[in-house]
């Protein structure tokens, strides 16, 4: 990669990351599925009985718009709550058998998706891809919270702004 190519190596990931999500909810708009709503069915496939709150979280999700998206996938029937046994201020959440032909469609939404995106790269390639995305995934994982430093604090965040 050449020095100017690789520069713009942060900008080629949030564009390819931001270009295959939006084939995915144009995908996803055929059974009416937003991105929220698939990513938390996603989530409770892995986590089923999870509490709210921590859902919130694994989904990066504020707590009150993770409600309503579950008000209206328990009002289709795809989740229920329970009250926590631990709790009994918080509720943790279950897919109801109705979900699994959802998640059918969403797994097959995924599929069709990443094949597009993959087209032309060999089984070797793909395999490579991932191995090499999973270590820079680690290697941001691993990485300790700058000192001072908060999510709005960024360039042209409100800090640079309060300095001028």
């Amino acid at each position: 990669m050449t020095p100017d190519r690789f520069r713009q190596l942060g900008f080629l990931l949030k564009d390819v990351s931001r270009r295959y999500t939006r084939r995915f909810e144009e995908r996803a708009q055929r059974f009416a599925l937003t991105l929220p709503q698939c990513r938390v069915l996603i989530l409770l496939q892995g986590n089923e009985g999870v509490c709210q709150k921590r859902l919130a979280e694994l989904a990066e999700l504020d707590p009150m718009t993770l409600v309503r998206i579950l008000d209206r996938m328990e009002a289709d029937g795809w989740v229920r709550r329970s009250f926590d046994p631990a709790d009994r201020r918080a509720h943790t959440v279950w897919l109801t058998a109705a979900a699994a032909t959802v998640l059918e469609q969403i797994w097959q939404l995924i599929g069709e998706t990443r094949s597009e995106m993959l087209q032309g790269l060999s089984a070797e390639e793909r395999a490579q891809l991932v191995a090499l995305l999973e270590r820079v995934h680690a290697n941001l994982n691993a990485l300790p919270p700058l000192p001072g430093e908060s999510g709005d604090a960024g360039i042209g965040g409100k800090a640079a702004r309060s300095e001028r």
